[in-house]
C-alpha cells in the first residue's frame, strides 16, 4: 500500500496511500480540543500562535486543517453562524473551504518540507527560504478583511535557521495572523517558539477511535477485515499512523524489524541490524528509515523519563543531539543510509550499557 513519493505532486505531510488530513471531514477523539480552539476563536481573545502537541499520527494535522477551513469560510468570530457553531464543521462545496482543499486560497501557507526535483525526494527539514516564502503571505492584506494563517507541519522539520525567521514573525505578527504549528515531541521546538505558543495537546486515541477513523478513509482501507482493522488498532499506541503500518505488508514487515531490534537494547544483534539498515535504506524506503529514527527518538525519551539524575539526561540529550545532527547531513547530503543506521545501533548499545 505504501509507495514512494515520485513528483512534486506528491505530499511530504501525509501517510501515502491515504488522503491529505485537509480533506478529513470528521474529527474523531477530539472534541475537547476542538472546543477549546472554537472557544478561543468566538472569545475575540484567540492566541495568534499555537502549538498543537502529542504523538505523531493522533490528528494533530486534521485538527489544524479543521481550524483553519472554519476560521477562513467563517471570518467574523462574532457571526451568528459562529456563535451557533456547535463544531467546526464546514461545507466543503464552499468557496473559501474548496480553496483550501486545492491549496489555493491566497490567505493560506502550509509549511512542510518540499520535495527535491534533483534528488528525486523531499528535503530532510524545512529550510529557511521555505520559510521565508510562506511568511511573504504575512507583508500583504488579508483577502476580504479575513485572516492569514500558516499550518507547520511539523515543528520538529524546521532547520535552526528556519526556526528563527519563523520566530520573528511570531514575535511580531501582524493583525488577524494565525500560526497553528505542529509537533510530534514539543520538548525539541525552540524554547523562544515554545514561549509565544499556546499549548494545546492531544493525547493519543482510543483503537474503536483508529478503527473508525480508518474506516472512513476509503480504498484501500476501507476493504480491510473489522477483525484485521481492531487488531492493528490495539498495537497502535493510540496512532493512526502506526495502525496504517501495522496494516500495510511492507510496513508491517519493517516494523517488526524495527521493535525487535530495539527490544535487543544494549544487547544489539547486529546480524539483525544489517537486516534492518537494508530494509530501510532501500530506494523508495523513506517512510521506513523515517518510522525507525523516529522508533529510536522515542526509546531515547523513554530512557530519559526512567531516571532523573542529572549524569543521565546530560548524556541522553547528548546521544538525542548527535544522532539527529548525523540523520539530517545523511539526508540533507544524500549519505549511505545504512552505514548511517549501523552507527546509530552502535551508539545506543553503548549509551544504554553506560546507563
Amino acid at each position: 500500500m505504501s509507495r514512494a513519493p515520485e513528483s512534486a505532486t506528491q505530499e511530504s505531510d501525509l501517510y501515502a496511500g491515504a488522503p491529505h488530513p485537509r480533506f478529513t471531514k470528521t474529527l474523531v477523539g477530539h472534541a475537547v480540543g476542538e472546543s477549546e480552539l472554537l472557544n478561543a476563536y468566538r472569545s475575540e481573545k484567540l492566541a495568534h500562535a499555537w502549538l498543537i502537541g502529542g504523538p505523531e499520527g493522533v490528528g494533530k494535522a486534521t485538527l489544524a486543517w479543521r481550524f483553519a477551513r472554519f476560521v477562513l469560510a467563517q471570518p467574523d468570530p462574532t457571526s451568528a453562524q459562529v456563535r451557533a457553531a456547535q463544531d467546526m464543521s464546514v461545507d466543503l462545496e464552499a468557496p473559501a473551504v474548496r480553496q483550501v482543499l486545492a491549496l489555493a486560497h491566497p490567505d493560506l501557507a502550509a509549511l512542510r518540507r518540499n520535495w527535491n526535483a534533483q534528488s528525486k525526494n523531499f528535503y530532510s527539514e524545512i529550510r529557511v527560504e521555505d520559510v521565508r516564502n510562506a511568511l511573504q503571505l504575512f507583508q500583504k492584506s488579508a483577502g476580504a478583511g479575513g485572516w492569514r494563517i500558516c499550518i507547520v507541519d511539523s515543528a520538529e522539520d524546521l532547520n535552526r535557521a528556519g526556526a528563527n525567521a519563523l520566530l520573528k514573525m511570531i514575535e511580531e505578527p501582524p493583525p488577524r495572523s494565525l500560526f497553528l504549528i505542529v509537533a510530534h515531541r514539543p520538548g525539541q521546538v525552540l524554547a523562544t517558539i515554545r514561549s509565544r505558543c499556546r499549548r494545546l495537546t492531544l493525547d493519543g486515541l482510543a483503537p474503536s477511535d483508529i478503527t473508525q477513523i480508518i474506516g472512513g478513509l476509503g480504498e484501500p482501507w476501507a476493504a480491510i477485515p473489522q477483525a484485521e482493522a481492531n487488531r492493528a488498532a490495539a498495537r497502535a499506541n493510540g496512532s493512526v499512523r502506526e495502525a496504517l503500518k501495522r496494516l500495510d505488508p511492507a510496513a508491517g514487515e519493517v516494523g517488526a524489524l524495527i521493535e525487535a531490534a530495539i527490544a535487543r537494547l544494549p544487547d544489539a544483534d547486529f546480524r539483525e541490524i544489517h537486516k534492518l539498515a537494508d530494509a530501510v535504506s532501500a530506494r523508495g524506503a523513506g517512510d521506513a528509515f523515517d518510522g525507525l529514527m523516529n522508533a529510536l527518538y522515542d526509546w531515547l525519551a523513554a530512557r530519559a523519563k526512567s531516571g532523573e539524575q542529572g549524569a543521565r539526561l546530560a548524556s541522553i540529550a547528548e546521544v538525542w543531539d548527535k544522532i539527529r545532527a548525523a540523520t539530517r547531513e545523511t539526508e540533507s547530503y544524500n549519505l549511505d543510509k545504512k552505514l548511517h543506521v549501523l552507527s546509530v545501533f552502535a551508539e545506543l548499545s553503548a549509551v544504554a550499557r553506560r546507563l
